[in-house]
C-alpha cells in the first residue's frame, strides 16, 4: 500500500512538472533550489497582491538572479514590483535604483524571450517617466521609442507626445539633431496621428502637444525655410519628403514669398496638379512680373478648375495678364467669359474693358476722322455704364467729340459709327457739349 502511495505521489509530481513545463515554468532540477524558487515565487506574488512592493523586491531579486528563465511572469510582474517600490520610497537614491531595475528587467526579458515588439512601448514610456528630467539618460528611452517604431511600424498615438517631448529635451540639452531631423520626426508622428484621426480617434491633445513643442524649439521661420531647407531641395530636387516639408511649413508660417516655397509648390503641382496649386504658382509669377509663366499657369488652372467660380477666377486673371501684355482683344474675350461664368463680377469686368478702351486712343486713331477716332471713348462710356462706374463714365464723356466736330464731318448726334481697330464696336454718336 505504501509503495502504491509513493508511486501515486511520483506520478503526481511528474504530471505537475509536465504542466509547469507546458506553462513555461522552468524550476531548477536541484530539489533544494526548486523548493527555494517555489517559496520565493509564492512570497513575491503575495507581497505584490497586497501592494507591498518594497518587500516583494527581495524574493523577486533572488529569482531574477538565480532562476532567470523560471517564467516570463517574473519579468511582467517584476516591472510592477520595482515601479511600485520606486513610488513607495522617499529616498531619492533608492528610488533611482528601483527605476533602473525596471529598465534592467525589460533588458533581461529581451535577452530570454523573443517578443520585444509586444512590450517595447511600455519600456519606452517607463523610461520617459523616469528620465525625462535627467539630461544624461534621455538617450535610453528615445532609443526605445525609435525601436518600437522600427519593430511595429508605428507608435501608440497616445505616446507620440512623450516621444517628441524627449526629442525636444535632447535638442535643448545637447543639440542632438539638425532642424531637418526634428522636422522628419515630427512629420512621422503627425502621420501616425492623422491616421488615428482618420480611424475615428480623438488625437487633439497629442497633436496640440507636438505643435507646442515644435514652436518652443524655435526652429522654423521663413529664413530657416529659405536658407536652410531651400538649398537642400535645390541640391536634391527629387526629394519629395523635403518638398512636402517646405510646402507644409511655408503655409503654416506664411512664408509664401520664398523661392523654396515656389520650388516645393512646383514639385507638388507636378506630382498632383490641382487648381489651387496652379493658382498659387501663377500668383507668385505675377508678383515677380513674369507674365509668360503666370499666363501658362492660369491656363493650367483653367483646365483644372472644378466649378464655374474657379473658372471665372482663372479667366479674370488671364484677362488682366492679357491687358497688361497689350493683348487687348484676348483680354476682352476672357473678361466677357467671366461675365458668363459669374455675373456677380460684371462691374469689375466692364470697368476693365472700359479702361482698355480709354487707353487705346493712340493705338487706334487714324487721324482722318476725329469723330471716328474719339468714338472709342463712347465705347468706353458704354462699358463703364454697364459696370455702374460713374467716375469712369464722366472721364469717358469728357473725351467725346464736340458738336462742331460732328457738324464739320457731316455727322449727327444719334447716328452710328464703328470704332474700327481692335475694339470694333458700333456706337451711337454723342457729344461732350
Amino acid at each position: 500500500m505504501k509503495i502504491k502511495s509513493t508511486l501515486l505521489g511520483l506520478v503526481a509530481l511528474l504530471v505537475a512538472g509536465m504542466v509547469q513545463a507546458q506553462d513555461g515554468w522552468n524550476f531548477p532540477s536541484d530539489p533544494a533550489q526548486e523548493k527555494k524558487a517555489r517559496e520565493y515565487n509564492a512570497a513575491y506574488t503575495d507581497f505584490l497582491s497586497s501592494e507591498q512592493f518594497v518587500e516583494a523586491t527581495k524574493p523577486l531579486n533572488w529569482l531574477l538572479v538565480n532562476v532567470p528563465e523560471l517564467n516570463e511572469s517574473i519579468y511582467q510582474n517584476g516591472v510592477k514590483v520595482y515601479d511600485g517600490a520606486s513610488k513607495a520610497t522617499t529616498d531619492e537614491a533608492q528610488k533611482r535604483i528601483y527605476q533602473d531595475s525596471v529598465i534592467a528587467i525589460f533588458n533581461k526579458r529581451a535577452e530570454i524571450y523573443d517578443n520585444e515588439k509586444n512590450w517595447i512601448e511600455n519600456k519606452a514610456y517607463y523610461g520617459y517617466q523616469y528620465f525625462k528630467d535627467d539630461k544624461d539618460k534621455l538617450e535610453g528611452p528615445i532609443a526605445d521609442f525609435e525601436k518600437a517604431m522600427e519593430l511595429n511600424g508605428t507608435l501608440n498615438p497616445s505616446l507620440t507626445a512623450a516621444y517628441f517631448n524627449l526629442v525636444y529635451r535632447n535638442f535643448a540639452y545637447h543639440q542632438a539633431y539638425t532642424g531637418e531631423e526634428i522636422l522628419a520626426i515630427h512629420d512621422k508622428l503627425q502621420a501616425i496621428l492623422d491616421k488615428a484621426a482618420a480611424d475615428g480617434s480623438d488625437v487633439s491633445s497629442p497633436k496640440s502637444s507636438l505643435e507646442q513643442l515644435l514652436v518652443a524649439m524655435e526652429l522654423i521661420d521663413c529664413d530657416f525655410i529659405e536658407n536652410t531647407m531651400g538649398p537642400k531641395l535645390t541640391a536634391d530636387p527629387t526629394n519629395e519628403v523635403l518638398a512636402d516639408q517646405i510646402f507644409k511649413y511655408s503655409v503654416q508660417y506664411k512664408c509664401y514669398s520664398s523661392n523654396a516655397f515656389l520650388q516645393a509648390l512646383e514639385m507638388k503641382h507636378a506630382k498632383e496638379p490641382s487648381f489651387s496649386t496652379s493658382q498659387v504658382i501663377a500668383m507668385r509669377y505675377m508678383q515677380e512680373d513674369n507674365s509668360d509663366k503666370a499666363e501658362e499657369m492660369w491656363n493650367q488652372a483653367l483646365t483644372l478648375a472644378e466649378n464655374d467660380t474657379q473658372k471665372a477666377d482663372a479667366q479674370m486673371e488671364l484677362a488682366k495678364i492679357y491687358a497688361k501684355s497689350g493683348k487687348k482683344s484676348a483680354a476682352r474675350t476672357a473678361a466677357k467669359e467671366v461675365a458668363n461664368l459669374d455675373p456677380s463680377r460684371t462691374a469689375d469686368i466692364y470697368s476693365l474693358i472700359g479702361g482698355m478702351y480709354m487707353n487705346s486712343f493712340n493705338d487706334c486713331k487714324g487721324g482722318e476722322s476725329r469723330a471716328k477716332d474719339y468714338s472709342i471713348y463712347i465705347a468706353a462710356y458704354n462699358a463703364y455704364q454697364k459696370a455702374g462706374d460713374s467716375k469712369g463714365m464722366s472721364q469717358a464723356r469728357a473725351r467725346f467729340p464736340s458738336k462742331e466736330e460732328l457738324f464739320t464731318e457731316g455727322l449727327e448726334v444719334g447716328s452710328t459709327i464703328n470704332t474700327g481697330c481692335w475694339i470694333g464696336e458700333t456706337v451711337t454718336l454723342a457729344t461732350r457739349d
